[in-house]
């Protein structure tokens, strides 16, 4: 990116200190500067740059590392003290990683090493500029949020596309009735969420839901499970049971995955659903009961009874009211959303600080697939918080979600076994290889373009053995 283009970028009208001991950097500094269409203001060490801060207030600062008096690092461990909470760039002729790290542990945004090109001191700017826009985003998204959750939300999930809001509109219709309903919407979706909603929704709020996974009991112990048995019915039936019918009576039963149920006790369901009444195992007598049914799958029931695995009749009993959720893919401007819900969540869960996702981040979720839908967001944002080094999260975070075969040559490098962590490790070393090719081998300017620190950079050309 030529100069010009990075100075037609860039918003002007941005306040900024220069600090440095040597006149002629703060000259050449402030004229680059301004002619950029920043507005400059200069000190010749820490000291008057933190008279000048308690002054002023800055968008960015560039700080020398050594200066007498007071140097780089005092002046920013200072200035964090004092809560100041402008980004803060370090330039020094004297730069190691180590004092690289022990800058950005204190706080500097990034670390400019000199000698250095007009370009990289604007491009510096223009990614914290970029930095600073994404934080105040991520404000404006929080104070939202609890907009969102008030007008677009049912149960516990949180939507803003038409397709999720017209479900929300439809759960939160037929919760008032005593109505059967179906679920239906691949895996990680939520239905068990809409299913809750519906049951909280209904006049049988305080009363109790159950739910089973028809496909997690085995075959021979389903029927106990469901409808109870007495003592004696079987071997090992040492007591009465009460079965799950009975234990939601008045309240709500939640069948998931009810594809998955033996034909066997297709029939007996049905009859549940006809006349209102169970029969536990073993039992020669028939107990009332009051349980609204709300069945899930995952499964294409039309098929299944094509096919013979599920009992028409039961079909049309269960779909009385169909409730059919959208895949996470034809949903996709609820992912932000999604994504900052699970964030806050994963914070609080691991007592971590992430304010938001990078653009480029938010870019690479947008254009995957989520064959595992909500459910896998929500693992693939756990993960990233996890994995983070920084309070955004970047798209390295994110590399088990993308598609080994869109990066490459060779995609079979990926496949060649199924670890996760070297299959990682190359999609890496290709990202770092492509953006030094990119900047010529500047390795400041590639650890921009990959959202990543300087020294994390050379960390990682050292860990991977990255040539070019």
């Amino acid at each position: 990116m030529s100069r010009s283009e990075i100075i037609k970028n860039y918003p002007l009208d941005k306040r900024l200190l220069v600090i440095d001991d040597e006149e002629n950097m703060r000259h050449m500094l402030s004229t680059l500067l301004k002619k950029s269409g920043y507005s400059v203001d200069t000190a010749e060490d820490g000291s008057v740059g933190l008279e000048k801060m308690n002054q002023n207030q800055y968008d960015f600062i560039l700080c020398d590392l050594k200066m007498p008096k007071c140097d780089g690092m005092e002046f920013l461990k200072t200035a964090r003290k004092q809560n100041h909470e402008t980004t803060i760039i370090m330039m020094s002729a004297f730069g190691t990683i180590d004092s690289a790290l022990e800058a950005m542990k204190l706080g500097a945004y990034d670390f400019i090493s000199k000698p250095f090109k007009a370009d990289e001191v604007l491009l510096t700017l223009k990614k914290a500029e970029e930095r600073e826009s994404l934080k105040q985003e991520n404000i404006r998204l929080k104070t939202q949020l609890k907009k969102i959750e008030a007008n677009y939300n049912f149960g516990n999930m949180v939507a803003k596309s038409k397709a999720m809001l017209d479900v929300f509109t439809l759960a939160a219709k037929v919760a008032q009735y005593n109505t059967t309903v179906l679920i239906t919407g691949e895996s990680g979706t939520g239905k068990e969420l809409i299913a809750r909603g519906i049951h909280y929704s209904s006049d049988r709020v305080k009363k109790p839901l159950v739910a089973v996974n028809c496909g997690g009991i085995p075959e021979n112990l389903l029927e106990s499970e469901l409808f109870g048995h007495i003592k004696g019915a079987f071997t090992g039936a040492d007591r009465n049971k009460k079965g799950l019918f009975e234990e939601a009576n008045t309240g709500t039963l939640f069948l998931d995955e009810i594809g998955e149920l033996p034909l066997s006790l297709q029939v007996k369901l049905l009859r549940v659903l006809q006349e209102g009444e169970i029969r536990p195992v073993g039992d020669s007598k028939t107990m009332k009961i009051d349980v609204r049914i709300i069945a899930a799958t995952s499964k294409n029931l039309h098929e299944e009874v094509k096919h013979g695995n599920f009992r028409e009749d039961l079909f049309y009993r269960l779909n009385v009211m169909p409730v059919k959720l959208p895949a996470l893919r034809e949903r996709m401007e609820d992912l932000p959303i999604l994504c900052q819900i699970f964030i806050q969540e994963f914070n609080r869960k691991f007592s971590k600080d992430i304010s938001g996702i990078s653009p480029s981040a938010m870019s690479l979720l947008l254009h995957s697939r989520w064959p595992g839908n909500v459910r896998e967001l929500e693992n693939v944002i756990e993960r990233a918080v996890v994995l983070a080094e920084d309070t955004i999260l970047v798209p390295e975070n994110f590399s088990n979600v993308l598609d080994p075969g869109s990066l490459d040559e060779n995609k079979d490098d990926f496949l060649n076994g199924f670890s996760i962590k070297e299959a990682q490790k190359v999609f890496e070393k290709r990202l770092i290889v492509k953006a030094l090719r990119e900047t010529n081998g500047n390795r400041t300017q590639a650890a921009r373009l990959l959202e990543i620190s300087h020294p994390s950079l050379l960390s990682k050309i050292k860990a991977y053995d990255v040539t070019l």
